[in-house]
């Protein structure tokens, strides 16, 4: 069996394309860089994290951004026409006043792991772009048209428009062409494909919350007219159907169903198999109960389906509810290569594994300067919008043990580096070194933003010696702690417990949609130079345990 989800943790808007015997899956990634992980399979069962679309971060810049913005919704395809790999994404930059202000880009290449070509500016009429290669060599873009106008359903339709590869422009303006199978509205993620001579549109209805659906129509031409799906959602967590194109609210959490495990499970992307079976991926979510929060965010859910005789796309048991655990493909074993739970540094090379808010962490951190170490050097606070120097994994469990040994020698009170679980530059907790002109020396202390609220816990602070220290942090469900020691075996608690379900997107005021990451940082608010040594990482995650 296959069990859900199979991206825990800060995976969300999975779209999935075949070549071959391999599948590749693109996941969002908003302010994170590198951008737009791609996961590997030849079995659907064993993934690997093979590859990131967008390494360069000035192409696109995402510093100043707020959380939750940058990059959304990314659609991995393979046109087999061209032996080539294309991939839609959006950069979000502002939702100031429900504008919603995107930029949408094209970029391809001929191989999975790049180079991908020089990003192709696309359209800015709404979100969650996708393309079509139609059979005939056509080319179409659709996506959310963002409606901004009093007195119209919200927030819109989802519109098409031609594209020109000879060009490198669309043709003509987007053209409305779908309202959506259902009355859940909040529609979005459109995806269409081509089958038997039907034009198949994917969408999510019902926001990416608790009413969040995936839904199809179908036409005869790419026009349209689409007609509905006459069986309503195909993959849901809530089945009970609703009006409410009226609230445009993504969140809607009075439609949570106590009788499923998986939440929010929307915006699908499928693929056939060359066996003649189909799997549908889709982001889902497990919430804390009854506080409804996520602090694993949006991850990536598979189920399987079937095509009817009438060319209608079902889950495969008959029902429409997302599944715990799914029946795997026939298909050969073949194994992956893991994440590693230890990483030592002695690789020569930063693991793919490891994400920092709005630049590459190449551009502040390596391994080659202190052989066998992750040197990185400090630059702003946590709670900056521009350049900070974090490195962290995604979170993915909520049982979780994560423990560093630590070099560090501040001279400043501007100097600090240590541990942090972060949600966002707004909500995160940070068990820092620093230099405490108060104590005369070095320290440790923990520092908490809390929706943007910063408390410097100086009941934690304790002087330390300047030699190696160790860092811990404990994920215990709804608990949270930090430990230190000298040796790496005796362990002493530092701060209170914290309520883990405060990192999600239900608590946080600034921030959505992402996640909660796990990580190192450094800090130099004075000169940016300052620098700091870490021997090992180790995440410990025990990631059969529901949350609950």
């Amino acid at each position: 069996m296959l069990h859900n989800p199979i991206f825990k943790g800060f995976n969300p808007d999975p779209a999935i394309c075949r070549k071959g015997d391999d599948y590749y899956v693109a996941v969002s990634t908003f302010e994170w860089f590198p951008g737009i992980p791609i996961y590997h399979s030849k079995d659907m069962k064993h993934w690997e994290l093979l590859t990131h679309v967008l390494t360069d971060d000035t192409t696109p810049d995402l510093t100043k951004l707020p959380s939750a913005k940058g990059i959304w919704a990314p659609c991995l395809t393979y046109d087999e026409a061209e032996d080539m790999f294309y991939v839609i994404y959006g950069v979000m930059n502002s939702m100031n006043a429900r504008y919603f202000d995107v930029n949408n880009y094209l970029i391809k290449s001929k191989s999975i792991e790049g180079p991908w070509s020089e990003p192709v500016y696309l359209t800015s009429s709404g979100f969650d772009a996708s393309i079509l290669h139609d059979d005939d060599g056509r080319k179409y873009i659709v996506s959310l048209e963002w409606e901004t106008r009093e007195g119209y359903e919200k927030p819109g339709v989802i519109c098409c428009v031609e594209y020109d590869p000879e060009t490198r422009h669309v043709v003509g303006y987007p053209k409305r062409i779908w309202r959506g199978a259902t009355d859940r509205g909040c529609i979005e993620a459109p995806h269409l494909t081509k089958r038997d001579g039907w034009y198949y549109i994917m969408c999510a209805e019902g926001g990416t919350g608790y009413n969040h659906a995936v839904t199809m129509g179908r036409s005869r031409n790419v026009w349209g007219p689409y007609e509905p799906d006459p069986n309503g959602p195909l993959v849901t967590s809530q089945p009970k159907e609703s009006n409410e194109r009226a609230d445009d609210d993504h969140l809607k959490p009075r439609y949570f169903n106590p009788e499923s495990v998986l939440q929010k499970s929307g915006h699908g992307s499928y693929v056939d198999l060359p066996n003649g079976e189909t799997y549908l991926v889709h982001l889902t979510s497990r919430p804390f109960v009854p506080e409804l929060r996520c602090t694993l965010g949006r991850e990536t859910a598979i189920e399987k389906m079937t095509w009817t005789d009438d060319g209608w796309l079902r889950m495969a048991d008959g029902s429409n509810l997302a599944k715990s655990e799914v029946e795997e493909p026939n298909l050969p074993d073949a194994p992956m290569p893991e994440i590693p739970r230890y990483d030592d540094f002695d690789d020569g090379s930063i693991g793919n594994w490891y994400y920092s808010p709005r630049q590459m962490p190449t551009t502040f951190a390596n391994v080659t300067e202190r052989p066998g170490w992750l040197r990185i050097r400090g630059e702003e606070s946590l709670a900056s919008l521009n350049r900070t120097s974090l490195i962290a994994r995604k979170l993915t469990s909520v049982y979780t043990t994560v423990t560093t040994k630590m070099e560090f020698l501040p001279e400043v009170y501007q100097h600090s580096a240590g541990l942090t679980i972060y949600y966002d530059n707004m909500n995160n907790i940070f068990l820092r070194k620093y230099h405490s002109e108060t104590l005369g020396g070095s320290a440790i202390s923990i520092v908490r933003l809390e929706n943007g609220e910063k408390t410097e816990m100086l009941d934690t602070r304790v002087a330390v010696d300047d030699k190696p220290i160790y860092m811990r942090l404990r994920i215990e469900g709804r608990r949270t702690w930090f430990e230190w020691g000298y040796d790496g075996e005796t362990w002493t608690r530092i701060g209170p417990d914290f309520d883990t379900t405060t990192f999600s997107d239900e608590y946080c005021k600034y921030g959505e949609f992402t996640g909660t990451m796990v990580g190192i940082a450094v800090t130099d608010a004075s000169l940016h130079e300052k620098t700091a040594d870490f021997d090992f990482f180790d995440y410990e995650a025990d990631e059969t345990k529901p949350v609950d």
